[in-house]
């Protein structure tokens, strides 16, 4: 059967402030309504075949999110932050071409988009219940209800959910207190990363940063002034000491006055 969408033919992209690209025209309004209609880019395109890639060995299907999306190729750059873009017909699994890629989401309840939404999220859960040695079965409804809770505060936000995020929010979700290998790897990567960009010093110029006061956090200054507080007061005290003590000396040292004989 033909897909509804065989109309669409090219339509007109715009970059928005979230850095990513929503849909200002199309070649058949009359079924298309752009309202909130997003787009995904190329760099998200590669992304997501990355992302679906492990999923084979749990019953992904490619054939399922091809015919999910609508493919096009870049045709000319109207400036301002707007592309127009053409159809294209073949496998964007398969071709080298950058490529936009539209959900087709004409049917939102049974249409491919919402088939595809419904293979990945069972695909997942395939794949976290083999990982993770979990108490129970992850299930599918315990995972779509929690992407729906997501969904609603977006919505009730009143925030138009990219379809980018709303396929991540699927692909690289696990259940919270659980990682995968994979994302401990990453996490391990970006620290040394992290570390790695930090140079190294030699002794004298480590020892100028620590005395660099513009450096120094507001705690630093706060122990630094109570520790200048401190000596202040103990020298206070000291100084009071010394004049007890010299106070004493005097009254030793002064001749004492002779008590007066009867005569």
């Amino acid at each position: 059967m033909a897909k509804s969408s065989t109309t669409l033919d090219w339509c007109i992209v715009r970059l928005g402030e979230d850095h990513n690209w929503w849909v200002d025209e199309v070649s058949d309004p009359i079924r298309w309504d752009v309202d909130g209609l997003s787009i995904v880019d190329p760099r998200q395109v590669d992304h997501l075949i990355e992302l679906v890639e492990p999923l084979r060995d749990y019953g992904f299907d490619q054939d399922i999110m091809e015919a999910a999306f609508i493919a096009f190729r870049i045709e000319r750059d109207l400036g301002d932050g707007r592309i127009r873009l053409k159809r294209f017909k073949d496998s964007f699994f398969e071709s080298d071409e950058k490529l936009f890629i539209l959900a087709d989401t004409i049917d939102e309840e049974n249409g491919p988009y919402a088939d595809l939404l419904d293979h990945i999220t069972r695909c997942r859960v395939k794949m976290l219940n083999d990982l993770f040695d979990f108490e129970a079965k992850l299930t599918v409804d315990e995972v779509e209800e929690e992407l729906r809770e997501e969904q609603n505060a977006s919505f009730i936000e009143g925030k138009a959910i990219h379809t980018f995020e709303e396929l991540t929010g699927i692909l690289d979700y696990v259940p919270a207190g659980w990682d995968t290998d994979e994302d401990a790897a990453e996490k391990s990567s970006a620290d040394e990363a992290a570390d790695d960009d930090l140079p190294e010093l030699d002794e004298e110029e480590e020892e100028r940063l620590k005395n660099d006061e513009s450096l120094k956090w507001d705690e630093d200054e706060e122990e630094e002034e109570e520790g200048e507080d401190s000596e202040e007061k103990e020298s206070d005290e000291d100084e009071d000491d010394a004049e007890e003590d010299e106070d004493e000396l005097d009254d030793e040292d002064r001749p004492k006055r002779r008590s007066r004989g009867k005569r």
